[in-house]
This record gives structure tokens, sequence and C-alpha cells, in this order.
């Protein structure tokens, strides 16, 4: 089995939510538990949480007995924060599976095979919903070097998608690896 890891992305300001968007109340707890849960439930060795702009997120996700770094310049965008959690992977990391702190309704069913994607070799991996690629994204280490190029508030979307048939696109039982949390409004009811 690959030394594979799994980062949860939650430095940014939630700025369209209106702030403190990670810790607003989600189905008794917090917006932000769902990636937690489902970054845990991922058959990889650790799980990194990127904290920054919320100073709340670092205690709360060190409080579930989650490794945090910072990602000094998350105001720069989300790969600002994509970057400083691939820095702070293990050299021996052959991949990762990168989740968004505010998509909390991952199914675990995608977990398993997008680790196994990785372990049998694809450069990349993402959920697939209804034709719509989703998240988390499945990195092999292939990639880090293309990463830590990326500027802007936009992850590794477009370098996946560039991808093409190199792309491992793993069935969702659901529509959970889409929804993105952005603003109030797009809390299902």
């Amino acid at each position: 089995m690959s030394a594979l890891y799994a980062l949860v992305l939650a430095a940014g300001s939630g700025s369209r939510f209106g702030g403190g968007k990670l810790m607003a109340p989600w189905r008794g707890g917090v917006l932000l538990d769902g990636a937690l849960n489902a970054a845990r439930a991922a058959p990889v060795r650790n799980v990194l949480v990127v904290a920054g702009a919320d100073v709340r997120v670092r205690p709360y996700a060190e409080g579930q007995g989650f490794q945090t770094i910072d990602a000094a310049d998350h105001a720069a965008g989300l790969s600002a924060s994509l970057k400083a959690g691939i820095v702070a992977l293990p050299d021996d990391a052959d991949g990762v599976l990168v989740f968004l702190g505010d998509m909390p309704s991952v199914p675990h069913a995608v977990l398993a095979p997008l680790t196994e994607a990785l372990d049998a070799g694809a450069v990349a991996a993402a959920p697939q919903f209804d034709g719509r690629l989703g998240n988390p994204a499945a990195l092999s280490s292939a990639l880090f070097a293309q990463v830590l190029a990326l500027e802007g508030d936009r992850g590794a979307r477009s370098l996946i998608e560039g991808l093409g048939s190199r792309l491992v696109r793993i069935p969702s039982p659901d529509a959970g690896v889409l929804l993105d949390i952005d603003r109030p409004s797009d809390i299902p009811a």
C-alpha cells in the first residue's frame, strides 16, 4: 500500500458566507465536522488540517486529535492553503486526498476507491456524480510540483481536468461530492 495522506483545507475566511463559515452550525455540530469525519474515515496514514483565517479552526481540529498546520498566506486564496498542505506532507508521501472544509457531505463510499486508484498507479482520481467532478480529489506525488506552482483562489481543479483520460473517475452514490457551502443559502433545508 502506498503512503497516502489526507489534507482538510480549512484556512479560508468564508467571506461570501459572512465569515466564520466552517464553525457555523451544521447538523448538530459545525460545518467543518463533515470534512473532518470524511477525512478520518479515509484509508490514509494521517490527516492534516490546514488552518488560517478563522482562529477557532486550529484548536477545534486539535481538540479532536487532528494535526494542524498554518497557511500563513491563506489570504492569497485556495491555492495557498493547498500548497501549505503539500509542503507539510512527509517526504515519503506517495499521494494525498484533498478535502475541502466547506464540503460537509462527502459519501464515505468514494474514499477507498480513490485511494485504490492511487495505489494502482493513477496520477489522480476524483469522484463524479451526474457527469460532474467533485471532491475530494486524490493526487499522486507526481503532481506535487505542479500543485506547488498553482496561484490564486483556485485549487487543483484545472490541473485535474487537464489530465483527460489519465484522471480516474470514481462514481459517487450521491451528490455529496458536489455540495459546497459558500453562502448561508447553500445550506440544504
